[in-house]
């Protein structure tokens, strides 16, 4: 073997001779966009892999040039291969093209054939087409030619049994095809065919007429039998029905009749158009009264027009309780055999009918064209209007609470609830509750409780004035909860909310008049009116109706973006209320009034504690001195005026006002004692202990009456008086321990070891600070 001593990186290309090199990467492929220069370094790189700097590696040059050599024959081999295999390919698909182009024109030779084909077929049937198409457009109008005849013969054929029932006085049976006749005109109702249309309504009409007329004659004999309709009051109605032995015939025949006149009501509301009052009063839509629920109220619609129509003397316009008692005696006259006799007919035929109520509906509408023609006439007269619109309240009210009366028919609030006349009925309302707002804050008693005297009661300690404006504000409430309408109660509510901010504004102006006296009677009056009115409207605001109310805003104010998302979202979670706005501008009133007095009895208080404030701390005796500790008495001015002014107020302030007032002034008081007196003088040992004892002993328990521990209340002065009676050992080991403490390791268990917790360590050594009863050290 011979040894080439040459490095491998100057072996270059001249080494491999004409290895190919391809071969020579082998299975590492040099990619095709390879230049020569890549090319080159790529081939010294491997040989240089496989050699490297090591004379011994050259042995293995000739084995790597046998296999580079043998993987150069393998390439070439499937170059060959490859190369012989890709015209056989490519003439193969060229065969298959050549032929699915030839099946193409076959294709397109057939389709060529058919067309001329089937043009030459429709050519030829076109005559029979047209011939075929004019028979059939023959057969299409003879077949509707006799559908029309069919349906005439129908139509006549029902006519005429009609007619041979009526013959042998069948009215059931008679009554029945009409019942058929009318289905077949209202299964009609599509049909373009007017002429046969016109035929059918005009037989359905001819019979109905001559049944209808037939059988209310006979009805009304039966009920004239039995003395309908029944003016008398009901304890008397059974005495002349009872007495004829034939009154089971008259109660037969009157359910048979009943009945046959049921079989009409079809036929009768195809026919009859039905009397409605105007759109503006918006009217729940209703069907017609039972045809022979109808007969029965004939002459009650008599006589109520006769009575309250024209220039009759019972038709008044100042005395609409005359109609609208007259409507609620014949409802209750009439309950009993309605519910005794009629009912059970209707039940029996399987009909939801309620025939009380069916009766009322009839009667109500007598009440809404009465109200419709006449609240025109004295839209302008207030007192007349007001007396008008009292009336019908009370008038619903006894509708709907003895009679049942279901709040989704027609009623009187629907007329009331007409645009004019509803703004009317607020403007009334309006100057009316002012009028009232007015004599009631005039009058003497206006700020006395009216149950002044009787302790259990009188808790809220309401002036007069207040109570009766909360019960106004009442009684709009009943007066508009039964309207129709959302939108109209949220018009109400915010004429409640307007009424509310006035008699605010007035009591506000009468609360500056009394300024001066901010502890006197009439001052707490108006504290105790404004905390009444704020908590009443935060317990309506809970209440079911105004919870309703608050979701009929959120609705219309989501429309009219008139809320902020934070407000709507605030209203949706039932966060706020839809007295949210008048309860704050309340509670803000309340809390100024409360302040002032606060600030008053406060001022009182430190003119009173001047002298406490100059006690001599240093030098009194301590203790031990004492045969028994006593009341400093520069503190009897400061407690006897803090007493007296307690006493007062919790007279004169309703309890949860007292509270909130006796709270307010502690807090100021334990400020003050802590930087007046406590921080601004030192003790001796005897001055700490009595300091201690006026506190404890004297002025804590004031206000032991109004909690269980006052103590707490004084968290300052409390904690002081702890830190100035320490005894000398404790009082030295806890300085200690302030001194040595850091930010990072402050002093909180020691100060609470001691029972501080109010105070921060900056202030336990102000008041270590004070003590002058340390011992002395020498230094």
């Amino acid at each position: 073997d011979r040894v080439l001593p040459v490095a491998p990186r100057w072996l270059g290309t001249h080494y491999v001779g004409d290895v190919n090199i391809a071969a020579l990467v082998g299975s590492e492929q040099v990619s095709e966009g390879r230049d020569d220069g890549d090319l080159l370094s790529y081939v010294s790189a491997f040989i240089e892999k496989e050699v490297g700097n090591d004379l011994k590696s050259l042995e293995k040059l000739d084995k790597l040039i046998e296999q580079m050599t043998e993987r150069k024959m393998q390439l070439e081999e499937q170059v060959l291969t490859v190369s012989s295999e890709i015209p056989k390919r490519i003439q193969n698909a060229l065969k298959n093209a050549e032929e699915s182009k030839q099946i193409l024109n076959q294709f397109l030779e057939q389709e060529t054939h058919l067309f001329s084909s089937i043009n030459s077929h429709l050519l030829t049937a076109q005559p029979w087409m047209d011939d075929l198409g004019a028979m059939i457009s023959q057969i299409e109008e003879t077949e509707r030619h006799l559908t029309y005849l069919k349906w005439i013969s129908q139509i006549e054929e029902l006519s005429d049994n009609i007619q041979q029932y009526l013959m042998t006085n069948n009215v059931p049976e008679a009554a029945s095809i009409l019942v058929a006749m009318t289905e077949l005109d209202i299964k009609l109702q599509e049909s373009s065919c007017t002429h046969l249309l016109a035929f059918m309504r005009a037989t359905v009409k001819f019979w109905h007429k001559i049944l209808k007329d037939k059988l209310t004659s006979d009805f009304e004999e039966i009920l004239a039998q039995l003395h309908w309709p029944f003016i008398t009051s009901p304890q008397s109605q059974t005495v002349g029905i009872s007495r004829p032995a034939s009154a089971p015939e008259i109660y037969s025949n009157l359910e048979t009749l009943f009945c046959q006149l049921l079989k009409l009501q079809t036929s009768d509301e195809l026919l009859t158009e039905p009397k409605q009052l105007p759109e503006k009063y918006s009217l729940p839509a209703s069907p017609s009264v039972i045809l022979p629920i109808q007969i029965m109220l004939t002459p009650l619609q008599k006589r109520f027009r006769y009575h309250f129509r024209g220039n009759r003397q019972t038709n008044v316009l100042s005395k609409p309780e005359w109609y609208l008692a007259q409507i609620l005696m014949w409802i209750g006259n009439h309950t009993q055999f309605l519910d005794e006799k009629i009912q059970p007919i209707l039940d029996k035929v399987g009909s939801v009918v309620n025939a009380r109520l069916e009766f009322s509906r009839g009667l109500m509408m007598l009440v809404l064209e009465k109200l419709a023609s006449d609240i025109p006439c004295l839209l302008y007269d207030d007192n007349l209007f007001c007396h008008l619109v009292d009336e019908v309240l009370l008038f619903e009210r006894e509708l709907h609470s003895v009679h049942s009366y279901p709040g989704t028919f027609a009623s009187c609030m629907h007329i009331l609830s007409e645009e004019t006349c509803f703004q009317r009925w607020l403007t009334v309302e309006r100057k009316f509750a002012l009028q009232k707002m007015d004599s009631m804050l005039s009058s003497e008693a206006a700020w006395v409780s009216q149950y002044k005297d009787i302790t259990d009661v009188d808790e809220m300690k309401v002036p007069d004035c207040a109570e009766t404006f909360m019960t106004l504000l009442l009684v709009i409430t009943d007066r508009y909860k039964n309207l129709p309408t959302a939108s109209r109660k949220l018009q109400f509510l915010e004429l409640q909310k307007d009424l509310v901010d006035d008699f605010r504004i007035r009591l506000t102006q009468v609360m500056k008049e009394e300024t001066r006296a901010s502890l006197g009677f009439r001052y707490c009056a108006i504290l105790n009116a404004v905390n009444y009115i704020s908590t009443v409207l935060a317990d309506w605001a809970d209440n079911v109706f105004f919870l309703q109310l608050q979701q009929a805003a959120l609705e219309v104010f989501a429309e009219s973006n008139t809320l902020s998302k934070l407000q709507l979202g605030q209203l949706a979670s039932m966060e706020s209320s839809v007295f949210d706005d008048m309860i704050n501008l309340l509670e803000r009133l309340k809390h100024d009034m409360l302040t002032r007095q606060v600030d008053h009895v406060f001022r009182e208080v430190k003119d009173a504690a001047k002298l406490y404030k100059k006690e001599r701390w240093l030098s009194l005796p301590s203790q031990s001195e004492q045969a028994v500790m006593s009341l400093s008495s520069s503190a009897c001015p400061l407690l006897l005026t803090l007493r007296d002014r307690l006493l007062q107020l919790e007279q004169q302030l309703c309890f949860s006002l007292f509270k909130v007032f006796w709270q307010m002034l502690v807090e100021k008081l334990d400020m003050y004692i802590y930087q007046e007196v406590i921080l601004a003088n030192h003790f001796n040992e005897g001055g700490a202990a009595q300091l201690q004892f006026d506190m404890t002993r004297n002025l804590f328990p004031l206000f032991s009456h109004y909690c269980k521990r006052p103590e707490n209340y004084f968290k300052h002065v409390k904690e002081a008086c702890i830190i100035l009676n320490l005894n000398i050992g404790s009082a030295l080991l806890l300085k200690d321990v302030l001194q040595s403490t850091s930010e990072q390791l402050p002093a909180t268990a020691a100060l609470n070891e001691v029972g501080i917790y109010k105070l921060v360590q900056q202030d336990v050594e102000i008041l270590l600070n004070l003590r002058t009863n340390w011992p002395n050290t020498g230094k």
